[in-house]
């Protein structure tokens, strides 16, 4: 079995989210989509729930001298989160973490700049928080961006995936209230293999999928 493409793995996952939120009763819903490839599914499910669609926007932090190791990450709203322990162990400097947090915010102005043009970030505190992506591998950057948007504050948060194995889904269900992934095989080697079009998403679709949702 496997999704035709993020369209139809979105509306998918939204009969089960639908099915999970049920029960909540959930006044307050935002849905946010993780860019690039985690948008068109997220659209599917706000136009499924009668939603806001709006962005997960996080970055990581970066080790000195190895910036694909992550020390933390960062998002629009809420304070940093730091792998304190990490931080430690590296004997990164109070001076360098608040230059690499100052950097990764400024970038997040920019890309947030370029996806949403003048729209403010959606407000979380006090809302059942969707945060949608379109599968999980490790789920190392997807648990750092929820720890981040958790400092907000939202009165439920919850990550909704089309597909995952068991064991990031079993991992990444331990930071939100709730975890919804439909397809979890034993079996897992990428997330592109469980659709049958997987082409990449790029800027001008999310600014698209973005714009119609003034």
């Amino acid at each position: 079995m496997a999704y035709l493409d993020r369209r139809d793995a979105g509306r998918q996952l939204a009969t089960a989210v639908e099915a999970a939120l049920e029960p909540l009763r959930p006044d307050d819903v935002l849905v946010l989509g993780v860019p690039r490839g985690g948008v068109p599914v997220a659209a599917e499910v706000a136009d499924a729930l009668g939603a806001p669609l709006d962005l997960a926007l996080a970055h990581k932090l970066g080790a000195p001298g190895n910036r694909e190791l992550a020390i933390g990450a960062v998002a629009e709203t809420g304070e940093p989160v730091i792998d304190a322990a990490l931080v430690r162990r590296l004997g990164v400097s109070e001076q360098y973490l608040e230059g690499e947090i100052a950097h990764q915010r400024a970038e997040l102005v920019r890309r947030a700049e370029r996806y949403r043009g003048d729209r403010p970030a959606p407000r979380i505190s006090g809302k059942t928080v969707v945060v949608v992506d379109d599968g999980i591998a490790t789920g190392s950057t997807l648990a750092a961006l929820l720890a981040a948007i958790a400092t907000g504050r939202p009165a439920c948060l919850v990550c909704a995936v089309p597909v995952g194995p068991p064991s990031s889904v079993a991992r990444l269900a331990e930071g939100v209230d709730l975890l919804i992934c439909p397809m979890q095989p034993a079996r897992f080697m990428a997330v592109g293999e469980w659709y049958v079009d997987f082409s990449q998403v790029g800027d001008d679709e999310v600014i698209e999928i973005m714009q119609g949702r003034r």
